[in-house]
């Protein structure tokens, strides 16, 4: 792990400046007009709000700091396009990439508690509070401020950097793998260094190398049109939800495990858990019980939430459950979810369950892919070098040590940057699994905000040392 044992008056300074920088309320006055903006992707207006956002918040905050910015449109959906912007010191240089979204999920107007407004940043009880706080627009826009700090201090950074703020992550990334393949050359870096998803736990700043993937299906038993009394065709007519509920109890144990094999990995790799089991979960206030005995046999915490997969039944439904009548349902669904890690190839997740439903009879359950629940598993080799240079920088900066995880148990399109572009990915997250993201009350600790601010100074501070990289190839 490289050392940083020359921290400098300058480096003390600068991240001592980060950290004033949200305990002065510049932070909060910064996020106030972002977090104003109703910027909800799955909104089908929301062209007007995404393009507020990038064209008057995050470009003029980057042409400021003397970056060349350019809006990328989005080919699957225009009215979520992106943000590219570059600051190219010297082609010789290292380049990063920082990427994050500017859009949001619903914000949920009158279900949010002390009847606060989700369009309208507030501080309380050393929270930050208002929709985007926490998943994303919080979580880059400290980066960029630290990025800022620097340049203020050093007049240069000493690197070249490239941003990419796309508005279309909460529909799954609509576009941005289009986006990716057209602008390769373009967003092509050294490492990518982005923050989004949640810290192990808020009192444990972490680094993760990539994600779980995720496919989603629904499952459907459509056995006729229409209901029939039950006093008079029941024994008759097979139930679609009996059906369907026996056709999904053949896909776990009981107590969760994944019976298909393919959709599990051979095996942990060796380094892979020996990280893993260095990492201790933090039990939140209102945090469940954990289920010790649910899911893959000898996996425990960490190994089986970063390690393994996990199949999820989202949803069920047979019949009317609000109004339920005396009568044979007609159909009956499941929208299901697999979480998969690196050894797990996703584009066989649906025909192997096809064969395998088919095997045990169930013929009659169809398949419907959701495109818009489909992410591919990623992970950086945790021998890398970039990560080991974040790793010290991160830990020279908080005075102790970092939760360093193989990779997180969300879903993120990371594999836009390690797979289509090609790079290294390290993520940074300032938030924490209790923040509230895509419900009411989404909040930012204010610690949080501290220490992710400190971490993200002293980080690009070190990027531009002299002779802070070397041996880190360039690509």
């Amino acid at each position: 792990m490289p050392s940083f044992s020359l921290a400098t008056a300058d480096r003390e300074q600068v991240v001592a400046a980060a950290l004033r920088y949200v305990r002065d309320g510049s932070f909060f006055a910064e996020m106030k007009p972002r977090i104003a903006i109703a910027s909800e992707s799955p909104r089908l207006d929301s062209l007007e709000d995404n393009l507020r956002y990038l064209n008057g918040e995050i470009r003029p905050l980057l042409e400021a700091m003397g970056f060349r910015c350019e809006q990328l449109d989005n080919p699957a959906e225009a009215r979520l396009p992106a943000l590219f912007a570059e600051r190219i010191e010297d082609p010789a240089l290292p380049t990063i990439l920082i990427y994050g979204h500017g859009d949001v999920l619903w914000g949920m107007s009158g279900d949010w508690k002390e009847g606060r407004d989700p369009w309208t940043l507030v501080e309380a009880e050393g929270r930050l509070y208002g929709r985007g706080i926490a998943d994303n627009k919080g979580q880059h826009s400290i980066n960029l401020a630290a990025l800022r700090l620097v340049l203020e201090r050093r007049g240069y950074l000493g690197f070249n950097v490239k941003v990419l703020i796309e508005m279309a992550e909460e529909t799954g990334s609509l576009g941005l793998a289009d986006i990716a393949r057209t602008h390769r050359a373009r967003l092509k870096a050294d490492c990518l260094i982005a923050s989004d998803g949640p810290r192990l736990g808020a009192n444990s700043p972490t680094l993760f190398l990539g994600a779980r993937g995720t496919v989603g299906f629904n499952l459907h038993c459509d056995l006729r049109e229409g209901a029939y009394h039950s006093g008079n065709w029941g024994g008759l007519l097979a139930n679609p939800g009996i059906r369907l509920t026996h056709a999904l109890a053949t896909l776990t144990d009981e107590k969760g495990r994944i019976a298909l094999p393919e959709w599990r990995p051979e095996r942990i790799p060796e380094n892979v858990r020996a990280a893993l089991k260095k990492l201790k979960f933090e039990k939140g206030a209102d945090d469940p019980e954990i289920d010790d005995n649910w899911g893959e046999p000898g996996l425990v915490g960490p190994e089986q939430v970063y390690g393994w997969c996990n199949f999820e039944i989202l949803a069920l439904t047979s019949g009317r459950p609000e109004a339920p009548i005396g009568a044979v349902p007609p159909s009956a669904r499941a929208t299901c979810q697999l979480r998969f890690v690196v050894g797990v190839d996703p584009h066989n997740v649906v025909p192997a369950l096809r064969a395998y439903l088919d095997a045990r009879g169930f013929t009659d359950i169809r398949i419907e892919g959701l495109r818009e629940d489909f992410y591919l598993a990623t992970r950086t080799d945790l021998e890398n070098p970039w990560a080991k240079f974040a790793l010290g920088s991160m830990e020279q900066t908080i005075g102790r040590d970092v939760a360093l995880q193989p990779n997180f148990g969300g879903s993120l399109p990371n594999d836009v940057f390690a797979e289509i572009i090609g790079m290294p990915t390290l993520w940074i997250p300032h938030s924490y699994p209790a923040c509230s993201q895509h419900a009411p009350d989404e909040h930012m600790p204010v610690t949080i905000a501290e220490e992710g601010m400190q971490i993200m100074a002293g980080l690009f501070w070190d990027l531009g040392s002299p002779g802070s990289l070397n041996g880190i190839a360039k690509t």
